[in-house]
C-alpha cells in the first residue's frame, strides 16, 4: 500500500488565501456553502491530505466532517462561486458557472492548492438546479479522482466526501452528498470563453495574466507570453488525451467548461473505463450522437483547443494561434506512442510501431477483448495474452511480429514483464465496481467505498483478495447506464 509522507498541520493551522476571489466580482460571487444536516464522513484520502500537510488523525475530528459536509468553514476561507461559459456538445451554451461548487480557499503550504466543495448548495449560477450533489455522483468522483492520480494521469484530487439524509430529486429521490476536491486551479477553457463572447477583453486579459503568472511562470515574460501560454495549454491537452486513450478512460462530457486550463482531468460525471474493447464506446447514454465516444476524444480535445483559441483571439494573432494549434497532433502522437511502447515493453523507437499497435487494436476490437485485462496479461507473458485474444492464425501472426519487434532487448523476460506491470494496471475503476460501492454507501455501509479506494491506490499490485474487481461486469451490472446526472 502507498504510504503518504508525514503530515504535521492541524486544521486550525492551515493558512488560507483566495487569489481567485481577489480578481473581483466580475469573476465570481461570494457564496457560503449550505451544509447537509446530520451528515457523516464517508471517505477520506490521506494521499490528497498530504498535499496540504494535514496532520494524520484530523479527519476523525467533528470539525473535519463539518467542513466536508458544508456545515463549517475554517478561519481565512473566503468562499466564492466562479462564473464561466462553455460549448456543450458543440453548441455555445452561454453563461454557466459553479452551479453546485464553491471555492473555499487556497492553502498556501507546501504549494498553493485550492479546496472546493461540490454539492454545497445553490449559487448565482445554479440556474434551475438545487446546487446539490448526490451519493451516486459523489462516490464516483471521489473514487475516480484518486484512481486517475494513482494511474499517473493528471487530475483534480479528492480530499474527502460526506453524505446525509437530505432528499434530492434526480431521476428518482436520492440522498445529498458533498465532496471536497482539490487542484492548483479550477479555471477552465470556458472561463475565458465567457469574457470573449461578452467582449470583455480587459477582463479576459486579467484572467490570462493571473493564470500565466501563477501557473505558467515559464511564460510570464516577453512579448509572446500569451502565445507561449496557449501553445503549452495545447500540448498539455494533447498529452492528457493520450493518457486517457492509453488507459482506456472515457470522460463522457468533454464540454469546454469541463476542460482544465492546467491540463487536468476535470469534472467526473458519466465517465467509464473501456471493458470489451470498442473504439466507438459511448459511456454517457445522453450522448445520442456519440460526439464524445472513446475514439473521438483526441479529436474533441483539439476541437476544444480551437474553441479556446477563439476565446484568446483578442490577445493572440491568428497565425500564432494556428501555429500553436498545429502542435497538438505531434504532441498527441508522441505521447500516445510513448505510452503504448511502455505498455508493450519496448525500449527503442521504430517508425512502424504505429502499424503494430493499430493492428493489435483491430484484433482487440474484433475479439471484444477486455482492454485492461489484455494488457495486464501481456505483462505476465505472451501465452496468457494470446489466450485472451484468441489462439487463431491471425492472433498468432501478430504475436510473432511482436516477438520479432522486441528482439535485441537485452533484458530477460522477468525484467521486461516487471516494467510492463508497472504501467499496465491490474485495477481500474470499472463502473460496476463503482456501483457496488454506491449501493453500499446508500445503505449506510461505507466499507465498500473504503475498500475500493484502497485497491485503487495501488492499481498495479495484484491484491488477490480483490481479484473479482478486475473482472468484466457480472450479469446484473451488464446494462448499467450512466448519464450527465452521474
Amino acid at each position: 500500500m502507498a504510504i503518504a509522507p508525514p503530515r504535521s498541520l492541524a486544521l486550525e493551522e492551515l493558512r488560507f488565501s483566495n487569489s481567485f476571489a481577489a480578481l473581483g466580482d466580475t469573476f465570481s460571487e461570494h457564496r457560503s456553502p449550505v451544509g447537509i444536516p446530520g451528515a457523516r464522513l464517508v471517505a477520506f484520502s490521506p494521499d490528497a491530505a498530504a498535499l496540504i500537510d494535514l496532520r494524520a488523525g484530523e479527519e476523525t475530528r467533528p470539525i473535519f466532517a463539518a467542513l466536508v459536509s458544508g456545515n463549517a468553514v475554517l478561519d481565512g476561507m473566503e468562499p466564492v462561486a466562479a462564473i464561466y461559459g462553455g460549448h456543450q456538445f458543440g453548441v455555445w451554451a452561454g453563461q454557466l458557472g459553479d452551479g453546485r461548487a464553491i471555492l473555499l480557499g487556497e492553502v498556501a503550504q507546501p504549494t498553493p492548492i485550492e479546496l472546493q466543495i461540490k454539492g454545497g448548495g445553490m449559487t448565482a449560477f445554479s440556474r434551475f438546479a438545487d446546487g446539490r450533489a448526490v451519493v451516486r455522483s459523489t462516490v464516483r468522483e471521489f473514487l475516480a479522482s484518486e484512481a486517475m492520480h494513482h494511474l499517473g494521469i493528471p487530475t483534480t484530487r479528492a480530499l474527502a466526501m460526506a453524505a446525509g439524509e437530505e432528499p434530492v430529486r434526480r431521476e428518482h429521490i436520492e440522498r445529498a452528498a458533498t465532496l471536497i476536491r482539490m487542484a492548483p486551479s479550477f479555471v477552465r477553457f470556458g472561463s475565458f470563453e465567457i469574457f470573449h463572447y461578452r467582449k470583455l477583453h480587459a477582463e479576459l486579459k486579467i484572467l490570462a495574466d493571473y493564470v500565466i503568472d501563477r501557473f505558467y511562470p515559464e511564460c510570464a515574460s516577453g512579448d509572446d507570453r500569451y502565445v507561449r501560454f496557449f501553445a503549452t495549454v495545447v500540448e498539455r491537452t494533447a498529452a492528457l488525451m493520450a493518457h486517457w486513450q492509453a488507459v482506456g478512460f472515457a470522460h463522457g462530457v468533454m464540454n469546454t467548461d469541463n476542460f482544465s486550463i492546467l491540463g487536468l482531468t476535470l469534472d467526473y460525471g458519466p465517465y467509464g473505463f473501456v471493458e470489451e474493447y470498442d473504439p466507438g464506446f459511448i459511456c454517457n447514454h445522453t450522448d445520442e450522437t456519440g460526439r464524445y465516444a472513446f475514439d473521438r476524444q483526441p479529436t474533441i480535445g483539439l476541437w476544444n483547443c480551437y474553441a479556446l483559441a477563439e476565446a484568446l483571439s483578442s490577445l493572440i494573432g491568428r497565425k500564432d494561434l494556428d501555429d500553436a494549434l498545429a502542435r497538438y497532433q505531434d504532441a498527441y502522437r508522441a505521447t500516445f506512442l510513448a505510452l503504448m511502447r511502455a505498455k508493450l515493453g519496448l525500449l527503442d523507437v521504430r517508425d512502424d510501431d504505429a502499424d503494430l499497435i493499430l493492428e493489435l487494436f483491430g484484433l482487440l476490437h474484433a475479439r471484444r477483448t477486455d482492454w485492461t485485462n489484455f494488457w495486464r496479461a501481456l505483462s505476465h507473458g505472451d501465452a496468457g495474452a494470446l489466450s485472451l485474444l484468441g489462439e487463431d492464425a491471425t492472433s498468432r501472426a501478430w504475436f510473432e511480429r511482436y516477438a520479432a519487434r522486441r528482439a535485441g532487448d537485452a533484458r530477460d523476460d522477468d525484467a521486461r514483464h516487471a516494467t510492463m506491470r508497472a504501467v499496465n494496471p491490474k485495477y481500474v475503476l470499472r463502473n460496476w465496481v463503482a456501483q457496488q460501492a454506491i449501493e453500499a454507501c446508500e445503505r449506510g455501509d461505507d466499507s465498500v467505498v473504503a475498500a475500493v479506494y484502497d485497491v485503487l491506490r495501488t492499481p498495479f499490485h495484484e491484491r488477490p483478495e480483490y481479484a473479482v474487481w478486475a473482472r468484466p461486469a457480472p450479469p446484473q451490472y451488464r446494462d448499467l447506464s450512466v448519464s450527465c446526472s452521474s
